[in-house]
């Protein structure tokens, strides 16, 4: 009997704002990889996100040492994004005083 041989789809998704995620889930590419990247199993990844089913890992995984540099540098695409976003944020928004801002806002009644 000869052992039928098929190729598997990554499990990964773009959303409509270009974040890719693992197919089905809310975890992102870069999650898995920086996990990875830290010396996580990818069975220490199921346990740490237990919607990601062990062999989704495994493929993402496989992915990511297969498109290696393409992948890190979509992760270091998204996080200039992310600090670029955060700074036109924090310039609109000034983050100091917000914890005691929402404490006070908390103790005042409703009217």
């Amino acid at each position: 009997m000869a052992l039928q041989l098929v190729e598997l789809a990554i499990p990964l998704a773009a959303d409509k704002d270009g974040i890719v995620r693992v197919a089905g889930t809310r975890v992102t590419l870069a999650t898995v990889v920086n996990a990875f990247d830290q010396g996580a199993t990818a069975e220490e990844i199921a346990q740490q996100y237990p919607s990601l089913p062990l062999a989704d890992i495994y493929a993402v995984i496989t992915y990511y040492l297969r498109h290696r540099s393409e992948v890190d540098e979509y992760v270091r695409a998204r996080r200039e994004q992310a600090r670029e976003l955060r700074r036109q944020n924090e310039s609109r928004f000034d983050p100091k005083g917000i914890r005691e801002r929402l404490l006070a806002r908390r103790a005042t009644p409703n009217r």
